[in-house]
């Protein structure tokens, strides 16, 4: 479901998610819906279904509430007066939230049950955060338009009336297919709020993790919700060496450096995001520390097992709840033993459970998300320290572990470490010298490693690479990802990833990879406004320039004639274009199937930048390290 508030006109869509039974309520001085719209309200609370929406809970479903408590006073006004009666609600509901207040009417109160795929997705959050229409272009939805009518414009034809309708279903229509990607999720929250009696239908991950961990941290404690809930660690500081345990030692020069670094630390509480770099050195590889974890990798390249060498990549098992379980830590305010116990039941009950239940993924989640938890001052596990604690010893302890496997092989070659896990090229018959010395950093850390091999391993940097296991599964991560991704990310070009992998692995050239790959979506790029910034069109015909404003989410892919996208910065003038040089481009909010050679597609564009990253990854055979294998 899905309203569109103009100034004198209200639009009301709604489609049923099993039948497509689509049901339109206009409230405007020409036609008058509003008692047909109360009625469905009320039957739909009566009946108890769910109203599915996109960010309904903090918008539309306060509308709904006004709705139902007003209605004796709005049945009595004019349509054009209900209507602005329900615009006035609709600012005062936005005005609140830009305030940071919290809305009207509560969830626990509203009337009609809600089920919001913005929340359940986490796209609130200031990370993920995503509009409507960004999740449209990452789901190659035909559609991407803006409301071409503004919200304050004065309605006066029929024309407007079904413009503004056929926007309206278009969204409903949207949000209903992330419904339907959603699905597994949205089973998940209906199975936990039966089993635990908490309305968990539009939560995200650590909304989950947050309920249910205080749900079994309050029964174990004793302590109910309400009180647990109020629990909070604040520190004025944290002083690094008090934290750091025992064991962790070290034998080169370069890595006491670290160990003696953080050792004299004192960590700002409120500045753990960017209170501390440092790098060093190993073997030619650098590896860059911080407060959250540690990255490193070799220089950019295509490692192949071969000649006698073999890659192995090694991760710890649920590395950050085991350090806090091994080592009996817990927010200060938590006794200890409780909140430790119920954490390793977490863990210990997951192992026991197939993956294929949910309740596997639940516990997992709650395992993953108590760390975040500990550092957000919302929660109840908030203390700093105690993410400090983990994130800290936890990447000293797998730098312990690299320097271990870095030593004790003669001719080993560090590749890559980040955060949870290492890859390091060995020679063939030290393999088991190898798991040698993970077995001893196990003795000694009390934590479990996950071991596997890659049979190459295509690397850009330690976030963006193709790993190809021995078995021939492959993982591609970070620029290079293309199946299954994440709605919130930016799947800009995709055919530059894909291409990459065809190349990489399946020995394609990038001609022939675009010529047989012809899926416009593929070649599309996704721009979002920010800040004081907004995109212009800029076009040229005949040496005469015209400039269109564009909406705040633009689709557009890289054409041999059309426009520049601008990126124009409302406060100061400053222009930068989208795509620099000569590149021209094409607007495609509006999905158009047409024969290939009409869209006009630049191919030289997309090979372009499909060969700029293979050259950043193959110039380097020239590495003295290839040279070994």
């Amino acid at each position: 479901m899905d309203y569109e508030t103009l100034i004198n006109c209200f639009v009301a869509v709604f489609t049923d998610y099993k039948t497509d039974d689509t049901k339109v309520f206009v409230i405007h001085k020409t036609q008058n819906d509003f008692t047909q719209l109360a009625r469905f309200l009320f039957e739909s609370a009566d009946e108890e279904v769910f109203y599915i929406s996109f960010n309904g809970i903090a918008f539309d479903s306060q509308i709904t509430e006004f709705i139902l408590q007003e209605y004796d006073y709005l049945e009595e006004l004019s349509a054009e007066d209900i209507a602005h009666s329900l615009y006035m609600q609709a600012q005062r509901t936005i005005e609140r939230s830009n305030a940071g207040e919290f809305p009207e009417f509560s969830q626990r109160d509203m009337k009609i049950r809600q089920l919001d795929v913005f929340k359940l997705n986490h796209w609130d959050n200031p990370a993920k955060r995503s509009s409507l229409k960004w999740i449209q272009f990452s789901m190659d939805w035909g559609n991407v338009r803006d409301m071409p009518i503004h919200h304050s414009t004065y309605i006066t034809t029929k024309e407007e009336i079904e413009t503004i309708t056929s926007y309206c279903v278009n969204d409903v229509r949207s949000t209903k297919r992330i419904m339907e990607i959603s699905k597994e999720q949205i089973m998940l929250r209906k199975t936990l709020t039966e089993e635990y009696n908490i309305n968990l239908f539009s939560a995200s991950e650590p909304k989950i993790s947050k309920e249910l961990f205080l749900l079994f941290l309050s029964e174990k404690m004793g302590i109910n919700k309400y009180d647990l809930k109020q629990m909070r660690t604040i520190r004025n500081e944290i002083k690094v060496g008090d934290i750091i345990l025992d064991y962790i030692n070290f034998n080169r020069k370069e890595f006491k450096s670290i160990h003696d670094k953080f050792k004299t630390l004192v960590i700002d509480p409120e500045n753990t995001k960017s209170g501390f770099k440092y790098s060093v050195t190993h073997k030619g590889v650098k590896t860059d520390f911080g407060l959250g974890g540690v990255h490193g990798a070799t220089s950019a390249g295509v490692y192949e097992a071969k000649e006698g060498m073999i890659i192995m990549t090694s991760d710890v098992t649920s590395y950050y709840p085991n350090l806090a379980i091994r080592n009996g830590w817990a927010p200060a305010h938590l006794p200890k033993e409780e909140f430790c116990e119920q954490y390793e039941w977490f863990f210990e009950e997951r192992k026991k459970i197939p993956k294929s239940d949910p309740k596997n993924y639940v516990y997992k989640i709650i395992l993953n998300s108590t760390y975040g938890l500990s550092n957000d001052k919302n929660s109840f596990l908030y203390d700093p320290e105690f993410t400090m604690r983990i994130t800290i010893n936890g990447q000293l302890s797998l730098l312990m572990l690299y320097e271990m496997l870095s030593d004790g092989i003669p001719g080993s070659v560090p590749i890559m470490q980040n955060t949870d896990g290492l890859e390091m090229m060995i020679p063939e018959g030290y393999k088991e010298k190898y798991f040698e010395i993970c077995s001893a950093w196990e003795k000694l850390t009390q934590l479990q490693l996950e071991h596997d091999e890659y049979s190459k391993l295509i690397l850009a940097d330690v976030n963006n690479y193709i790993a190809v296991y021995k078995n021939g599964k492959t993982k591609c991560k970070g620029r290079f990802e293309f199946k299954d991704l994440a709605l919130h990310k930016n799947k800009s070009s995709l055919i530059v990833p894909k291409a990459i992998y065809a190349y990489f692995i399946n020995n394609v050239v990038p001609e022939v990879f675009l010529h047989e790959n012809r899926n416009i979506f593929d070649y599309c790029v996704g721009v979002k406004k920010k800040g004081d910034w907004f995109f212009m069109e800029t076009c040229f015909n005949k040496g005469v320039r015209t400039d269109n404003i564009l909406q705040g989410v633009v689709r557009y892919y890289v054409s041999n004639k059309g426009c520049k996208i601008i990126k124009v910065n409302s406060a100061d003038g400053r222009e930068t274009q989208t795509e620099a040089g000569k590149w021209m481009q094409t607007v495609f909010n509006e999905f158009q199937e047409k024969p290939w050679s009409e869209y006009d597609v630049n191919d030289d564009y997309y090979l372009d930048k499909i060969y700029k990253e293979i050259e950043k990854i193959c110039k380097t055979k020239s590495n003295s390290q290839l040279s070994l294998f």
